[in-house]
């Protein structure tokens, strides 16, 4: 009885192990803007290289920074084509869908060059 019970909850896990790791991608491309790669920074502590605001693409957007989906990457491009350069980073508070929370998630990882 134990077995079968034990069969019948793990052969659903082994069952989609296989699909699981046919469906992952190999390698995730980074697109060359992003600024994803880590630099030293005294000693052993790594940090992120700054987003800048100004000449990141949507792509980058969406993928370096929290809660920027595609809708919002996009927003954020067609307003700087719109309206020029960000002189900011508070200026994306103008952009429908971003708030103060948002911002503040991703200030550290923003600059304006």
């Amino acid at each position: 009885m134990r077995n079968t019970v034990l069969s019948y909850l793990l052969l659903p896990l082994f069952a989609s192990l296989p699909f699981t790791l046919n469906a992952a991608p190999a390698s995730l491309a980074e697109p060359a803007s992003i600024s994803a790669a880590k630099e030293v920074q005294g000693g052993a502590q790594l940090q992120p290289r700054k987003i800048d605001l100004n000449d990141a693409d949507a792509l980058t957007l969406q993928q370096a920074l929290n809660g920027i989906g595609k809708a919002k990457a996009e927003a954020i491009v067609a307003y700087r084509e719109a309206n020029g350069p960000f002189a900011s980073i508070d200026e994306l508070l103008e952009i429908k869908g971003i708030g103060k929370a948002l911002l503040e998630r991703n200030r550290e990882k923003l600059v304006i060059n």
